[in-house]
């Protein structure tokens, strides 16, 4: 579950970055779309992190337009709950959308209500919180029917018979360190920061001038490696 969340996260982001890339060469600049989502402390800051360009759609054509926050406060809660339905129902005619939009209307309306101000203080347990249901929320969006979610949920929690760690599990998990380890590195802005601080030297900027292109250039080549070794690799995002 952990990795297709990240696997999503990489399929789509990356897929904008080529987008944003391409359409710089051709002398438009266009919004970025993803701004390290998995480090948000709130789900309210992780809708502002996921899928920009969706979420300001919603916000300024079906929340503003309900009313927004200047409403009674029922009100202000059903313009939520009405958002993320309908959010839950653009990736997909599915009662399994529709109930991942509610998960995120609901915890929203919780924050507004009374988790926020305690959510602030949890400098660490507020970051575990989001990642928990936002990789709970993912199987909801991966699942092909709600049945199905539900037994995935059930067997994550020791609830499907399943040994928490087997000989198969530890095998999966020695083979992906390397490549886990990496994705986790590349959903955070590690690697721009130092980019960034080593351009603050002379040096480093003549350095970083003549190895970006080296190392991008070596990625390329590796990730060509693995879609050629492998099996049909469709863009994840055209299933939603």
């Amino acid at each position: 579950t952990v990795l297709f969340a990240v696997q999503l996260y990489m399929d789509f982001s990356g897929c904008c970055d080529i987008a944003l890339g391409a359409a710089r060469i051709l002398g438009y600049d266009l919004i970025e779309n993803f701004q390290s989502p998995f480090e948000a402390r709130t789900f309210n800051d992780f809708w502002r992190r996921w899928h920009i360009s969706m979420t300001s759609w919603f916000r300024d054509y079906v929340y503003f337009s309900l009313g927004g926050s200047r409403c009674a406060p029922w009100r202000h809660y059903l313009n939520i709950v009405i958002v993320f339905v309908c959010s839950g129902l653009w990736h997909g005619a599915a009662w399994n959308f529709v109930l991942w939009g509610l998960l995120y209307a609901v915890l929203l309306t919780a924050e507004k209500l009374f988790l926020l101000r305690g959510l602030q203080k949890l400098h660490v347990l507020n970051h575990v919180y989001v990642l928990l249901f936002v990789t709970l929320g993912f199987v909801l969006f991966d699942a092909s029917s709600v049945q199905d979610a539900a037994q995935s949920i059930r067997a994550m929690f020791g609830g499907g018979g399943l040994p928490l760690v087997s000989a198969e599990s530890l095998y999966e998990l020695h083979s992906c360190t390397v490549l886990l380890l990496l994705a986790v590195a590349g959903a955070t802005p590690l690697a721009k920061s130092l980019c960034a601080a080593v351009q603050r030297s002379r040096a480093g900027k003549t350095a970083l001038a003549v190895l970006e292109p080296v190392g991008l250039t070596a990625l390329l080549a590796v990730c060509t490696a693995f879609l050629v070794d492998g099996s049909f690799n469709p863009f994840l995002y055209f299933r939603f």
